[in-house]
């Protein structure tokens, strides 16, 4: 009976990258290209919505489509970008019309104006490619959780053009604690190829100028303790909302079309009733506001309000961007009444928030990293670190798992 011969560990390393690396040329090549092309056409949905007031008027029409869409496709119950990271640490499938679905209902989602992101959009059409690809190359049960994250890193990094904080975030989202480094070096090539390819056909990174950065004194640190402070009690509020609206709207609501219809009146009617479209879309104009303080103190609640309503209506695109947008207003304000800088006090508040949000703290100073060129990063560190301790085992992914302890070096009961 003959035994195999155990290979030596750097022969073994050799082809684990070999074969990685080539699954990673595929996976960041076409999710490049589909991510290019998915956020052209949110683009182009969205400016279409901005030039063209009278559209706001289809949304609740826009959510019953998403309704039908998904039931015609046998999805009512797709879990969205939970099933993609039950996808990483279970045995959950990804399903086929997933990439078809997000795609066109996310788009459906800015066409109306909803209160909605890209990124987490992004993350299950990446999830569903990744799934897709691992299937036609015959991966088992393990790898394909690994073609499934770097499915994720690709389009995540073609859409916010942060490659590095895409491929870390896709592996660090899915079990908190845990940080699965054999993704690492296929996360990191097919978030980089994503970001090449689409940045050649025309996407451009998310960056933007952080000035005026103090240097680093103890009344500063004392406030951006603060600041992490309250944003981890935001990221709670936050949550809650969310998953409590959308909760709320299924108990009194029990017809999806019903839900998609009234929600979608109720969104059309405060945006008449408050006279602005400030909080319609993803978000980004209000980010770009707060960092130069523009912002109004009521802006990051309205803008929670109006995104937790988009999400219980069952609209699509995920919360990312929004909680981003929430983040930088509120640090923003947070600046404007303490006398702490207000474009780092927006900076901040929108790293934090995020981290505190998804429970990803190196991802958001990775993200924090690329987004400000480097600049501000003690700030971020502060803010970050204070806002993931603080915010407890709160998530807006009710599939990701608390593995280890916030606050003790061992494991977590579930």
């Amino acid at each position: 009976m003959k035994t195999s011969v155990p290979r030596h560990p750097v022969i073994e390393s050799l082809i684990y990258l070999l074969r990685w690396t080539g699954y990673a040329l595929v996976c960041g090549g076409i999710g490049g290209v589909l991510g290019a092309l998915f956020a052209k056409a949110i683009g182009l949905a969205a400016a279409a919505q901005q030039g063209n007031s009278w559209l706001i008027f289809l949304l609740p029409l826009l959510g019953m489509v998403i309704v039908f869409l998904y039931r015609a496709a046998g999805e009512e119950k797709n879990r969205g970008t939970n099933m993609v990271i039950s996808a990483v640490t279970e045995k959950e499938k990804v399903s086929v019309p997933t990439g078809f679905l997000i795609f066109v209902s996310t788009v459906l989602s800015h066409l109306g104006g909803a209160s909605v992101g890209r990124e987490g959009a992004a993350l299950q059409l990446g999830g569903w490619l990744g799934a897709r690809l691992g299937e036609l190359f015959r991966l088992d049960e393990k790898d394909r959780h690994t073609a499934v994250m770097c499915g994720m890193a690709a389009l995540f990094a073609a859409l916010f053009g942060t490659p590095v904080a895409a491929a870390v975030f896709c592996i660090e989202v899915a079990s908190v604690g845990v940080f699965y480094y054999s993704a690492l070096i296929p996360c990191i090539f097919s978030a980089f190829l994503g970001t090449g390819i689409a940045t050649l056909m025309g996407v451009a990174p998310e960056e933007f100028i952080l000035a005026g950065v103090p240097d680093l004194s103890p009344a500063n640190v004392g406030l951006s303790v603060v600041l992490g402070l309250l944003c981890a009690f935001l990221a709670i509020l936050l949550v809650e909302s969310f998953h409590g609206a959308e909760k709320l709207a299924k108990k009194y609501l029990k017809n999806a079309y019903v839900r998609a219809f009234a929600v979608g009146c109720l969104i059309v009617g405060l945006t008449l009733l408050l006279g602005t479209r400030e909080y319609t879309g993803a978000g980004a104009g209000l980010i770009e506001k707060a960092l130069a303080g523009e912002t109004k103190a009521y802006h990051f609640i309205l803008k929670l309000a109006f995104t937790a309503l988009a999400i219980a209506g069952g609209f699509k695109g995920g919360e990312i961007v929004p909680t981003l947008s929430i983040g930088a207003c509120f640090g923003a304000l947070f600046g404007s009444l303490t006398g702490y800088p207000v474009s780092l006090g927006a900076a901040c508040g929108m790293i934090a928030l995020f981290a505190g949000a998804t429970n990803c703290p190196i991802a958001a100073l990775l993200i924090a990293m690329e987004m400000f060129r480097g600049v501000g990063l003690p700030y971020f560190a502060v803010t970050v670190a204070m806002s993931f301790i603080l915010s407890g085992y709160y998530s807006l992914y009710g599939s990701q798992r608390f593995v280890y302890s916030k606050t003790k070096h061992e494991q977590r009961t579930q």
